[in-house]
């Protein structure tokens, strides 16, 4: 690496703002592209996990974005089963794991799978107790009451309870890097570490 080349842990956090950037503008397949390569480069360089977790989100996001539900759902389906299998019973696991199904029970919802979606959302609440992601609370409580939930609904229920992490006041514009002339492999989401 010469010396005005930036480090991987550079390059991967500006790939993935500047794809924020895009996802902002309504550009998904453009942002799709630097978050790929931004995971791409982040697990090369063995940076900790959890750009691997955030970028994933944001690869999430840009899907359920342009309505691709169902990769976003089996990727989030696979998840919940790894932290399924985990020993580890710490709140923060809990909570984590609570979050993850929240997304998966709004995630159903949007592709119209209310049924799922309503279990999904009842374990999110079950597992996290009294510290349960808001979204799952009101989405169930919605579900629960018989209500018809449409996928603006659930968007706009998403943004009240800030479920999305790439929002206007969490980019760092300044450290956005374009896409380097080589470019990342097209599958949507990564399948783990």
């Amino acid at each position: 690496m010469s010396d005005s080349e930036p480090s991987p842990h550079i390059l991967h956090l500006g790939l993935a703002e500047q794809g924020k950037l895009h996802a902002l503008a309504g550009r998904y397949e453009e942002a799709l592209r630097h978050y790929r390569e931004a995971i791409r480069l982040a697990v090369s360089s063995k940076a900790p996990d959890v750009f691997f977790r955030h970028y994933t989100e944001c690869v999430m996001e840009a899907l359920e974005a342009q309505e691709s539900y169902e990769p976003v759902i089996r990727f989030l389906e696979e998840a919940s089963a790894h932290y399924a299998g985990l020993s580890a019973d710490a709140a923060i696991h809990k909570r984590d794991h609570a979050a993850m199904l929240a997304r998966l029970g709004a995630v159903l919802l949007k592709a119209g799978r209310a049924e799922e979606a309503r279990k999904r959302l009842e374990e999110a609440v079950d597992r996290a107790g009294p510290e349960a992601p808001p979204l799952a609370v009101e989405l169930r409580g919605w579900l629960a009451r018989g209500y018809a939930v449409d996928a603006g609904r659930v968007r706009e229920s998403q943004r009240r309870h800030n479920a999305f992490v790439v929002r206007a006041d969490r980019v760092e514009a300044s450290l956005a890097r374009p896409l380097p002339a080589r470019e990342a492999a097209s599958s949507p989401l990564p399948s783990g570490r």
